[in-house]
């Protein structure tokens, strides 16, 4: 069956309406995001096709080589694709709220959706952000720290011991961060709204950077939790992000309802 998609013509002119929220309504969209995972579990899908990915990049990574300066930036850089990755699960989440018949199998719906090259596009300007962050990143550790140590066990002693460690940590962090918040404000509410709603691209963004400056504080919170579940998924042995990543697509879903009218 063919989704309907929401449309509003007195929005089309000026944009969809944004609301205020408060960290209740963080709080309720990670509770509604919970029902949806538990409802229609998919932490198997993203076990068989997330974990050996990041565990052989992991493993690459730690034994040493050319990989080892990138490990921290790639995992950090899950927090960047997340917003688009989790598209399938907005899906899913739709149908829920909808009170349509939903299984993880739904999620491949979006490949049939008449708005999945506005949600491609999206998906090839969070990866160049991706790319240029990794890209940020080798230089910035070629620039303080220089060659690659043989391990681990080394990069981590240069990194919490010396001067040219805590410059990477620094600096490292500070452009994070700033492409962290960018990525935010691009994709908040943007990819949902694509699945949702029969938009542009460039209204999607830009209503995605009214939400997030109407409500800075609050999306602030939700950039900080989303960087905590991650970070808490990911260890021990990155097998947590098999529930942290659905739970927090289906809590995306619930924040987009909740702050755009």
């Amino acid at each position: 069956m063919a989704k309907a998609w929401t449309t509003d013509a007195s929005a089309t002119r000026t944009g969809p309406a944004i609301r205020t929220i408060g960290t209740a309504d963080l709080r309720e969209a990670l509770r509604e995001g919970l029902d949806d995972f538990l409802a229609t579990p998919t932490q198997l899908a993203f076990l068989c096709v997330l974990y050996p990915v990041v565990g052989l990049v992991a493993a690459r990574a730690m034994a040493g080589g050319e990989l080892l300066p990138l490990l921290f930036p790639l995992i950090a850089g899950l927090s960047l694709v997340g917003p688009v990755a989790a598209v399938g699960l907005y899906e899913i989440s739709r149908r829920r709220e909808a009170g349509q018949p939903a299984s993880w199998l739904n999620a491949f719906d979006v490949l049939r959706s008449p708005s999945f090259f506005s949600i491609a596009a999206m998906g090839v300007l969070v990866m160049a952000i991706f790319v240029a962050w990794l890209f940020a990143a080798r230089m910035i550790f070629e620039a303080t720290v220089g060659p690659v140590p043989g391990s681990i066990g080394e990069l981590a002693r240069i990194a919490f011991n010396t001067p040219e460690g805590h410059r990477l940590i620094l600096i490292g962090n500070l452009v994070g961060f700033v492409l962290a918040v960018a990525v935010l404000m691009l994709t908040v509410v943007s990819v949902p709204m694509l699945l949702d709603r029969n938009v542009s691209v460039g209204t999607a963004i830009q209503t995605s950077i009214r939400a997030c400056l109407a409500n800075p504080v609050t999306m602030a919170i939700w950039g900080l939790l989303v960087v905590a579940l991650l970070l808490l998924g990911s260890l021990p042995a990155f097998i947590g992000l098999a529930v942290v990543m659905p739970l927090l697509g289906h809590a995306t879903w619930h924040l987009y309802r909740r702050v755009v009218a």
